[in-house]
């Protein structure tokens, strides 16, 4: 086994996964949603934190949507493996086609959806960078919520 920690070399103590599950329960619970579009983005492999946005998706009376193929990869590696369950919770989008056509149905029904994204880091091609960019056909509002739910890789690309 090889493994890795982005944070391994400093020395301090990270929270549990408890302490941003309740993070992220104060932001998508307490926040006035109302006739909002709400997008949650975060790692694809956090299948925990994934669960949790779910949850709390649900909590909100929200219809579920991954969107992204990394996401899709990992949700249904996590099902084959037994790890979680998100089939009849979310619908899963994989490709562009697919995602186009979601998001043109969706385009006028504020507050209905929760879209899971791929691109916390602001990668090329992901749909958080083409959301933002007007490259879909959805268009997001100044009053929408977007929810970054992981930190930032600190490489110099993203910091910039």
């Amino acid at each position: 086994m090889i493994s890795d920690s982005t944070y391994a070399p400093d020395a301090r103590k990270m929270p549990s996964e408890n302490v941003a599950k309740e993070m992220l329960r104060e932001v998508m619970l307490d926040i006035d949603s109302t006739n909002k579009n709400v997008v949650v983005t975060t790692f694809s492999s956090h299948i925990a934190r994934l669960k949790s946005i779910v949850e709390f998706g649900q909590r909100m009376n929200r219809k579920i949507l991954f969107m992204g193929r990394s996401m899709a990869k990992y949700v249904k590696a996590a099902e084959a493996t037994g790890i979680a369950k998100f089939t009849n919770k979310v619908e899963v989008l994989k490709y562009s086609g697919q995602i186009k056509r979601k998001l043109k149905k969706i385009s006028g029904e504020r507050g209905k959806y929760l879209i899971v994204a791929t691109g916390h880091q602001g990668e090329p091609n992901s749909i958080l960078t083409e959301l933002a960019a007007d490259k879909l056909p959805f268009q997001l509002e100044p009053d929408d919520v977007i929810i970054f739910s992981s930190t930032v890789i600190p490489n110099e690309e993203n910091r910039k």
